[in-house]
């Protein structure tokens, strides 16, 4: 997987993959630090700006899922943006 800021384009193999601005922040949040965890609110707040509502926070579950069926092989089983239980999604360590 590899991530273009400049051009804000993502590319997985010879694959171009099109990515809404939402995800591709999200991602790029994500990608930035591998392995660190982020809540839902605070993507919320790095994407929005603002105080996220608690019912917002599922907005970004909605976001996560779009994102991952176009970059995962197996998006019920991925390998790039993990869920953690109970707290948020971190970046794949590799």
């Amino acid at each position: 997987l590899v991530s273009d800021r400049e051009r804000r384009r993502v590319q997985r193999g010879n694959r171009r993959i099109s990515l809404t601005a939402t995800e591709f922040e999200i991602l790029r949040h994500l990608a930035s630090r591998p392995g660190r965890v982020f809540t839902r609110r605070e993507l919320l707040e790095l994407l929005r700006d603002y105080e996220a509502l608690d019912q917002d926070e599922k907005t970004i579950n909605v976001h996560v899922s779009h994102l991952r069926d176009k970059i995962e092989d197996d998006p019920a089983a991925p390998q790039f943006v993990l869920t953690v239980r109970g707290v948020g999604y971190a970046f794949a360590e590799r």
